[in-house]
């Protein structure tokens, strides 16, 4: 099967950003899943639920969220029934929504797991003392095809998670920071591995960050109102991966598109 996940969208104009990629990408060929890190979706972060609607309409099956997960209040009205958000599964008991889902594609069962970690990211329990016991519940269910997102700031980490995981889980891929890596591989026991996908949102920007005020932020060392930096040019960035019946990976692939408004290759 082929999966694509795509990395952290940036602003409402992301969504229009990745419809075009999208359409890009199929002239190669259909993706049986496809997966995308939607907690910077809102002009001020988080995730409204016009916008998650929006995202299910272009073709998204799944939206993984992170740290930013609570930063739209909106998200309280909705996520307990939106049966294909995913935040975080190492909140503690009783946070609203759900830390992984399953999705029939037709063709297989797919569960996709959201995980936070904690260096220089949060104060959550560490994903690596939960993970495996929710794993455990998922394998119960006959689920073989498993895709992690670990949301986290430290590459030691992530990579960390991939090995731990390699053999488990299909893919362990990483989000949050916003800057594409060139690691994509296939770990030794068949799990699709990458520190970290990539920005989907403004490509004259710093991680999506209007660049003067992130200048002034580090020049004066001062907080400052965040504000997203002008949509576009975009730059798109996914990881696609191919997966075999025992649902590990034999392929993985990265894709990047600078497009203008208008849809166009810049």
């Amino acid at each position: 099967m082929r999966l694509l996940f795509i990395g952290d969208m940036v602003g409402p104009a992301s969504i229009d950003l990745a419809e075009m990629a999208l359409r890009r990408l199929r002239r190669e060929g259909s993706f049986d899943l496809v997966v995308a890190n939607g907690e910077n979706v809102s002009v001020r972060n988080g995730l409204a639920e016009s916008e998650y609607r929006a995202l299910l309409s272009i073709g998204v099956d799944v939206v993984t969220l992170g740290n930013h997960a609570w930063d739209n209040h909106d998200i309280y009205n909705y996520i307990d029934d939106a049966s294909r958000l995913v935040r975080p599964f190492n909140y503690p008991p009783g946070t609203p929504g759900q830390g992984w889902c399953l999705v029939d594609t037709g063709k297989h069962q797919v569960a996709v797991l959201a995980a936070m970690g904690n260096a220089l990211c949060s104060a959550l329990p560490s994903p690596f003392l939960g993970i495996e016991g929710v794993l455990a519940d998922i394998k119960a269910e006959g689920i073989r095809h498993i895709v992690v997102d670990i949301h986290a700031e430290a590459t030691s980490e992530k990579v960390t998670l991939g090995y731990f995981l390699d053999g488990q889980v299909s893919a362990v891929l990483g989000t949050h920071t916003h800057v594409p890596t060139a690691d994509a591989r296939l770990l030794p026991a068949g799990t699709a591995y990458q520190t970290d996908v990539g920005m989907t949102g403004p490509y004259e920007s710093v991680i999506g960050l209007d660049i003067d005020l992130a200048k002034t932020r580090f020049t004066t060392q001062r907080p400052s109102r965040y504000r997203q930096a002008p949509a576009w040019p975009g730059v798109f960035n996914a990881t696609a991966l191919t997966l075999n019946e025992a649902g590990l990976a034999v392929d993985i692939k990265t894709h990047q598109f600078i497009l203008n408004e208008e849809g166009g290759l810049l």
